[in-house]
């Protein structure tokens, strides 16, 4: 099970400046977040997704998170 709070302060770190908001959409480990974050200008939705993803690869990997759907944006797009 993911710890929410850890998952949006390890998309925060990475992505200074970020407003991040994590839910859990099911059984603690099917996770959706919102990311706005100034970082994001100039990169495809790919790009944005897999920076994100980047952020918590740790919790992938252990298992922790099992699905992660993402909704990205710039700042000035929120």
């Amino acid at each position: 099970m993911a710890d929410l709070d850890e998952i949006q302060t390890m998309i925060e770190v990475a992505l200074p400046g970020a407003v991040v908001e994590v839910q859990d959409h099911g059984g603690g480990d099917h996770l959706a977040a919102v990311v706005v974050a100034p970082q994001f200008a100039g990169m495809s939705r790919l790009e944005q997704h897999k920076a994100v993803y980047a952020a918590v690869q740790a919790r992938i990997d252990d298992g922790a998170i099992h699905a992660l759907a993402l909704k990205t944006r710039l700042p000035e797009d929120a």
